[in-house]
């Protein structure tokens, strides 16, 4: 039996621990690193190998398919399970696009979870059907009139955020300060009535606004 190497990637801690607890009950499992942050995602492939990723779509600050691409870019050919509370469909859509090899419910049972495991390490596709119908409620709050009255600094975040960078690199292509930054997203949360930046990534991708690099 293929011993399997997996890397945890989710921000609640709580989570991570319980997770990590009963994949190292499984005598399949050979080793089960645990990471809160994309850096420390993208750091923990660089030094080991890793069958399976299971990675959370909202990282707080952070979005997974952000983490999906720099893997790529990094030349992870493993797999990526998606273990999520819920996802739009275009999220859905766009994970896909981007290689992950399913799409895993929260709400879903432990057992279930080391069953869609196992499927995806065998090089199978597991998407729970009901992920693709679930919504965010708070992305509706964003109106026409709402979108019409960001301004160009809040359109130029916007843009970094649905690309997936990080307020540094936000900062560095919009001629501002890190600080800057931090209180134009405090706006654009204000404005659009979300709490996070993966909920930002939702109305970019819903609302198809045009922002500038």
């Amino acid at each position: 039996m293929q011993r399997l190497r997996v890397l945890l990637l989710d921000d609640h801690v709580l989570f991570r621990e319980g997770l990590r607890r009963l994949l190292d009950t499984e005598p399949d499992f050979e080793s089960v690193t645990e990471c809160g942050t994309l850096a420390e995602g993208l750091e923990a492939l660089s030094r080991m190998s890793i069958d399976v990723v299971l990675l959370d779509f909202d990282l707080g600050d952070e979005t997974g398919t952000s983490f999906i691409a720099k893997a790529n870019q990094a030349g992870y050919t493993g797999k990526i399970l998606m273990v999520t509370a819920g996802m739009i469909p275009l999220e859905v859509t766009e994970t896909r696009n981007l290689g992950v090899s399913g799409v895993f419910l929260k709400h879903n049972s432990p057992a279930m979870l080391l069953q869609a495991i196992r499927h995806v390490a065998g090089g199978n596709e597991w998407v729970d059907p009901r992920a693709s119908e679930m919504q965010m409620p708070s992305t509706d709050r964003l109106t026409q009139e709402a979108a019409a009255q960001l301004t160009q600094r809040e359109l130029q975040v916007l843009r970094g955020v649905f690309e997936g960078l990080t307020n540094k690199e936000i900062a560095h292509n919009t001629g501002s300060s890190q600080s800057s930054v931090k209180a134009t997203l405090q706006r654009l949360f204000e404005k659009t009535g979300v709490r996070t930046r993966a909920q930002l990534v939702r109305i970019a991708i819903e609302r198809s606004l045009e922002t500038e690099r």
